[in-house]
């Protein structure tokens, strides 16, 4: 790649090459109207096959990388993005009951300090995926570093209910910053192959660590200290993640920006949808917090303000979808739904990530209020899942070249059937290596599978301009699967309470999640097709191809037209 150093480091800056230039995996050039034209990669012999050439390159080291260590430099500072989401996520239901008695919480207001963060998150997706697209994935990434590290500081500070719900709320505007931006990140810089299914395999595995590491330190702080020092320590890990990222991660700034001048004022400029992004937002946040909220308010769904917020929100999403079909450049435009097996893949993942949610959740729930492990306990039990998850994805990474994607997801969703099964036929007394044990196991092979398995269909599925809106579907549907499907489970737990006690209701929830479950794996068995993730051409490659083709034919064809012409006028000089 065209290499502009940033701070004399040993990472440059994301950029296109000049016309003439050698092109490479991922290399721009600009045609006439402003469009990017992708050539084909180039090996380093003319009688290298073009097989060969593309399985070389999707093992190769980016060129942008000028090192190993810059690589894994970069890969460190993306992977912590899933780290820092998933401790702020399972950390805080450790650390919530310490909150509930020191901030004097309402047990009917204590779930919305956990849902504020994740309701905040997956609304604001879409919104900054579109802006990543428009103004560059780095710039997003480090910001939203530096805004979680900001109201992690303020949240440990917190006061009351009202400051530590604001808090939250605030801090998930930082993953909804960086999160489309990681997945867009790695969609660009590495070309499909086996090197990129490792990256995408060991993000993935940061998932069920970042979920151990926040459990770990809310165990420690709720046993030993103070409680704002979970968010403290989130913070500096937020700062340090800030920093690493500024230093290795490529800068996008200014290919973006050219791009933009290039196609300023014609049809191809990517803009922002505020109608669209208002509808959406707006829509989703009245939907889901009508959902969670459900299950506390005084008469259930028969609350006046449940169903009202309910009715506003699915009509302002339903206005929002007629946007989006009727407008240029929709969040999500029609092109996202066209590729083969996208529709039935999205219904099935949020089913799936649904169910790690309520899983994650009331697995903790179960283990603390049934079991009765402490904060300390809860760190040794859950310790499988994110050493099981660490070995699974690296071990995933090196053999998803070889096996189909759908023989892969079917078999995760196996996996996320018996994780919750365990849970829900575990009788009193449960032993942990009989029923909790195996289904952490269970738990880790379905979510690191599935998670690494979509990134890396959806990444390779879209071209490079529209990599920020692949990474926002993949987070939206993950975090509003696990919104919309914990507040259902809610509902059910709430209501089987007190006909069935606190064990039977829990079995109760499991038994939802393993619904959910077996309805996600019949759709991914039947309607579900994805190949092996193996070196190929990138979107953009295949339609160059195809472009250059049917030029090769027009002007063939137009040869052609000459030549009769001109045998035609020779003739009618013979006559």
């Amino acid at each position: 790649m065209a290499m502009n150093q940033r701070n004399g480091g040993s990472v440059g800056e994301l950029d296109t090459p000049l016309e003439g230039e050698r092109q490479t995996p991922g290399h721009t050039s600009q045609n006439g109207n402003g469009n990017p034209h992708y050539s084909l990669p180039l090996g380093n012999s003319l009688e290298e096959a073009p097989e060969v050439r593309i399985e070389r390159l999707g093992r190769q080291r980016p060129e942008v990388f000028k090192s190993l260590w810059a690589e894994i430099g970069f890969v460190f500072s993306i992977s912590m993005s899933q780290v820092l989401t998933e401790y702020f996520v399972s950390g805080f239901t450790v650390i919530l009951p310490t909150l509930v008695s020191s901030l004097g919480i309402p047990s009917a207001s204590a779930t919305w300090p956990a849902s504020a963060f994740s309701l905040t998150l997956a609304c604001f997706l879409l919104v900054f995926g579109r802006l990543s697209d428009m103004y560059g994935s780095f710039p997003a990434y480090v910001a939203g570093f530096i805004w979680l590290a900001l109201w992690s500081l303020i949240g440990g500070f917190s006061t009351d209910l009202i400051m530590l719900n604001f808090c939250r709320a605030l801090q998930g505007l930082g993953p909804a910053m960086y999160l489309p931006s990681s997945v867009a990140l790695i969609g660009i810089i590495y070309r499909p192959g086996p090197r990129k299914n490792l990256v995408f395999a060991i993000y993935g595995a940061c998932a069920p660590l970042g979920f151990f590491v926040g459990i770990f330190f809310a165990g420690l702080v709720a046993e030993y200290t103070h409680w704002g020092w979970w968010f403290w320590i989130g913070c500096v890990l937020a700062v340090i993640t800030a920093i690493t990222s500024y230093l290795t991660i490529p800068s996008d700034i200014a290919k973006k920006r050219k791009v933009r001048e290039a196609r300023q004022g014609t049809d191809d400029q990517v803009r922002m949808d505020w109608w669209g992004a208002v509808f959406i937002v707006v829509g989703l946040i009245l939907f889901t917090f009508a959902i969670i909220d459900s299950a506390h308010a005084p008469n259930g769904w028969k609350t006046p303000y449940i169903y009202v917020l309910f009715i506003v929100g699915s009509l302002l999403l339903f206005v929002a979808a007629y946007i989006e079909m009727h407008t240029r450049q929709a969040l999500i435009p029609s092109s996202f739904f066209k590729v083969p097996s996208m529709v039935p893949l999205v219904f099935a993942l949020f089913l799936c990530y649904g169910s790690l949610g309520i899983f994650l959740l009331y697995a903790t729930f179960y283990m603390t209020g049934v079991m009765g492990g402490t904060p300390l306990q809860l760190v040794a039990w859950y310790a499988p899942m994110a050493l099981g998850g660490c070995i699974i994805s690296t071990l995933g990474g090196f053999v998803l070249h070889l096996l189909p994607g759908t023989a892969l997801i079917v078999t995760a969703g196996v996996a996320w059937i018996v994780a919750p099964l365990l849970f829900a036929i575990a009788p009193s007394g449960a032993n942990y290596w009989a029923y909790i044990f195996p289904s952490m196991i269970c738990a880790t092979i379905g979510i690191d599978i599935t998670f690494t398995v979509a990134n890396i269909f959806f990444t390779t599925s879209l071209s490079e301009s529209q990599q920020g809106l692949a990474g926002s579907m993949v987070m939206l549907i993950l975090h509003l699967g696990i919104a919309v499907c914990l507040g259902f489970s809610d509902i059910i737990n709430t209501y089987t309470l007190d006909r069935l006690g606190l064990r039977q209701s829990y079995h109760a929830v499991f038994w939802f999640e393993v619904a959910c479950a077996g309805v996600s794996l019949i759709i991914m068995a039947l309607f579900v097709k994805i190949k092996r993730a193996e070196s190929e051409l990138t979107v953009d490659e295949r339609m160059a191809a195809m472009n250059d083709m049917q030029l090769d034919q027009s002007t063939t064809g137009a040869r052609n037209m000459g030549t009769d012409s001109a045998d035609g006028a020779d003739d009618g000089k013979l006559n």
